[in-house]
């Protein structure tokens, strides 16, 4: 069983930063796709960005502003936001893909993580 911990979520003023972390245990972190998906009041889960090996994927909504990374030696993926707008705030999780490609949907993925809240306002 894999677990995910994200961390790093806060309030933030449009246009400033901030970079999450996703932990994981449990399993073969380097075998696996990671995603990152967002959910805000009354909306459905949004597919933010994912990586796999070296490859990334990004929503229209965030390509440009976001990058996500992985680090396989820490078992540990991030998602660097910059230039956060207020329509970014949600709540973030990631989640882990027994395969090593990335999925959009969120069906396609087997574990995730307990999400951490991001707001974006002044």
């Amino acid at each position: 069983q894999v677990q995910l911990v994200e961390s790093g979520g806060g309030l933030v003023q449009p246009g400033n930063s901030l970079r999450l972390s996703c932990a994981a245990s449990g399993g073969t972190f380097s075998s696996y796709a990671m995603g990152w998906f967002r959910q805000a009041p009354g909306k459905e889960r949004e597919f933010v960005g994912g990586i796999s090996g070296l490859s990334t994927y990004y929503s229209d909504s965030v390509k440009g502003r976001f990058t996500t990374s992985r680090d396989n030696a820490k078992n540990t993926v991030y998602l660097q936001m910059n230039s956060l707008k207020p329509e970014d705030t949600a709540v973030y999780s990631c989640a882990a893909r027994r395969r090593m490609s990335v999925s959009t949907a969120p069906i396609g993925y087997d574990y995730w993580g307990q999400g951490t809240q991001v707001t974006v306002s002044s």
